[in-house]
């Protein structure tokens, strides 16, 4: 895309092949650049005007961001909230583990007095019946260690399954909020190329939308000359030709 800086369009340049001069017409053009919103809002603040020199970082719009604020709060507060969602295992063994002691105690107790009970029926000063009550104990005992150990490692399982799925929605929100994020920095409309303003499209107060146009900048510092020769005009054409140019000044004369 290109911009044509003079009205009238007209430049003459002369070139000489050795057999006389002669004459063509054409533009000089610079590259132009179209500067687009990238989120919507209210225009808070404009700099690009028309005819103003703008370099390449300079801030050149303000979108106004007070929506994208809330939401990214309102993020920041989701991911707050999963930690209180989360439940704390540590009460939960600690009750268990206690249990689990006060049982290993029990059985420890029950297969001491087994022993004994065993040494007096060998001295015939004790029952087989009482022997066999003892080992009866130890064996409920041994059962219930073994019953509240299998329910504490199954608390463990189901609490970090539970807290698992609930952390689990952590990872959407943070990419949610870098979205915001990076939605805030648009807002923040740096000029991307040292230049010219050449057109504005939209004014301060005016809302606006990504993709929409705001300004039109080009570096008018250097141009080109697009000049336009009949065919007979390009065999004495040669690469690194002097020519004269001649621009139109508008009064019916040119200047060199």
């Amino acid at each position: 895309k290109y911009i044509y800086l003079l009205i009238s369009g007209i430049l003459l340049y002369s070139c000489n092949n050795g057999n006389g001069d002669f004459d063509a017409s054409g533009t000089f053009e610079a590259d132009e650049v179209i500067v687009s919103s990238e989120t919507s809002g209210r225009i808070l603040v404009m700099n690009a005007n028309e005819g103003s020199l703008l370099q390449q970082g300079q801030l050149a719009a303000i979108i106004d961001t007070t929506a994208l604020k809330l939401q990214t709060e309102q993020v920041e507060a989701s991911i707050g909230a999963l930690q209180q969602k989360t439940t704390d295992i540590q009460p939960y063994l600690r009750t268990l583990e206690q249990q689990i002691e006060v049982q290993r105690i029990q059985l420890q107790a029950a297969e001491r007095e087994k022993n004994r009970i065993a040494n007096l029926v060998k001295e015939d000063a004790a029952t087989t019946k009482q022997l066999d009550d003892l080992e009866t104990q130890v064996n409920i005992a041994r059962q219930q260690l073994l019953l509240t150990e299998r329910q504490l490692e199954q608390q463990k399982a189901s609490i970090n399954t539970q807290n698992r799925g609930i952390l689990s929605e952590e990872l959407p929100l943070e990419k949610r909020k870098a979205q915001l994020e990076d939605q805030l920095n648009k807002a923040y409309l740096l000029n991307p190329t040292t230049g010219t303003v050449l057109t504005n499209y939209a004014e301060m107060g005016e809302m606006t939308a990504p993709g929409k146009a705001l300004y039109k900048i080009a570096d008018i510092s250097t141009m080109t000359l697009k000049a336009y020769l009949s065919g007979d005009q390009l065999p004495a054409i040669k690469i690194g030709q002097k020519v004269k140019v001649l621009v139109d000044n508008g009064n019916d004369g040119y200047n060199e």
